[in-house]
C-alpha cells in the first residue's frame, strides 16, 4: 500500500481531478486512455478502494477519490519542503537549533530576532533548521546547555563557569530593585528597609528549573516566607497582586513603577545587580569551528549591542 502512494500515482489522480475526465487527463499525460485505466484499477487494487465511479460518462471522483487527490497535494507539497530543506541541511544548515531562553530575557525580544532569521527563507515551511525555544530559570539555563539538551542558551546568570566544547560572551548587566504593590504593607514604612522589616513578610521567588546542578536562592531571607513560582511574569504578577515582595529587574518594574503599580523601595542592603552572558556549544575552543549556519547566524545576530540590550531592556 505504501508503494501505491508515489507521486507519480498522485499526479496521476491529481491529473484526472483536474481535467474532468479519463480520456481528458490522458491526452494530458500522453498515454492511450486504455493504458490511464489499466493503472487507475491497479492503484485501486493497491488501496482496496474504488477512486474513480465509472458509472457516470466522465468518470468521476468518489469520495474516497477526492480525499486522496486533497492528501495527495499535501503529500507532495511535504516531498518538496523536505527535498529543500535537506538541500539546504547539506550545505551547512542545521536539522534543528534549540535556544534556552532565561525568565530574565524579553520573549519578545526573542522573537524578533526568530522573525529577522525567518525572513529570508520567505515562509516557516522553507525554513533549513527548526527552531525550538526552553523557558529556564537561573542554574537550569546553564545546564540546559551543558546537558546537550539546548545549543544556545540565552541570560546565564552564573558567574565564572566554564565546560569543555563551551563558550561564551556578555550580554549586558541587570540592575534589580525592590518593588511591592501600594497596598502592601512595606509600601508604609519609611527609610531604607531593613532585613528585620522585609523577613516579616513573604517573598515572591522564581524557582530555579536546574535538575541536576545545585540550585540558586537570590535575595532571601532566612525563616522568610517563600512563594515560589515558575518564572519572572509570573513573579511580577504576583507582587502586583501585593502577595508577597522582593526584588525585579529594573527593565520589567520600571513601567509599573511610573504607572503607580508598584513601589520602588530603599533596602539596606547593597543594591542588587547580576551580569549576564549568553554560551553556545562548539566542536572545539575556536568560536566558528564546526558551526552550522543557523547557529553563526544567531549568533552574529546576539553580537550587535542593540540586541543585547534590547534582551534585557525588553525595548
Amino acid at each position: 500500500m505504501n508503494h501505491a502512494l508515489n507521486p507519480d500515482n498522485i499526479l496521476m489522480l491529481i491529473t484526472v481531478a483536474e481535467q474532468g475526465s479519463l480520456a481528458a487527463a490522458a491526452r494530458t499525460l500522453g498515454l492511450v486512455p486504455s493504458a490511464l485505466t489499466y493503472r487507475v484499477r491497479k492503484l485501486e487494487e493497491q488501496l482496496d478502494a474504488l477512486l474513480i465511479d465509472r458509472s457516470s460518462r466522465n468518470g468521476k471522483l468518489t469520495d474516497a477519490g477526492t480525499a486522496l487527490v486533497f492528501e495527495g497535494r499535501r503529500l507532495l507539497r511535504d516531498a518538496d519542503a523536505v527535498a529543500r530543506r535537506v538541500k539546504r541541511i547539506a550545505s551547512g544548515w542545521e536539522p534543528r537549533l534549540t535556544i534556552a531562553i532565561d525568565s530574565i530575557v524579553s520573549r519578545s525580544v526573542v522573537l524578533e530576532i526568530c522573525q529577522r532569521f525567518y525572513k529570508p527563507f520567505g515562509t516557516e515551511a522553507s525554513c533549513p533548521t527548526q527552531i525550538r525555544f526552553k523557558g529556564e530559570t537561573l542554574s537550569g539555563t546553564w545546564e540546559s546547555l551543558q546537558s546537550g539538551e539546548a545549543d544556545i542558551a540565552i541570560g546565564v546568570v552564573l558567574d565564572g563557569v566554564s565546560s569543555p566544547g563551551l563558550l561564551s560572551a556578555p550580554l549586558g548587566e541587570v540592575p534589580f530593585v525592590f518593588v511591592v504593590a501600594p497596598h502592601h504593607s512595606l509600601a508604609a514604612l519609611d527609610g531604607p528597609l531593613r532585613d528585620a522589616d522585609i523577613q516579616l513578610h513573604r517573598a515572591i521567588a522564581v524557582a530555579d528549573s536546574a535538575r541536576r546542578l545545585q540550585p540558586l536562592t537570590v535575595g532571601l531571607l532566612e525563616g522568610q516566607d517563600v512563594l515560589t513560582v515558575p518564572d519572572m511574569s509570573m513573579k511580577l504578577d504576583a507582587q502586583l497582586r501585593a502577595m508577597g515582595c522582593g526584588f525585579l529587574p529594573l527593565s520589567m518594574a520600571e513601567p509599573y513603577i511610573k504607572s503607580g503599580r508598584l513601589v520602588e523601595k530603599r533596602t539596606q542592603r547593597r543594591a542588587r545587580s547580576s551580569r549576564v552572558s549568553y554560551a553556545w556549544r562548539v566542536q572545539d575552543e575556536r568560536p566558528t569551528a564546526s558551526q552550522g549556519s543557523a547557529l553563526t547566524w544567531w549568533l552574529t545576530a546576539l553580537s550587535e549591542p542593540r540586541t543585547r540590550k534590547a534582551l534585557l531592556a525588553g525595548r
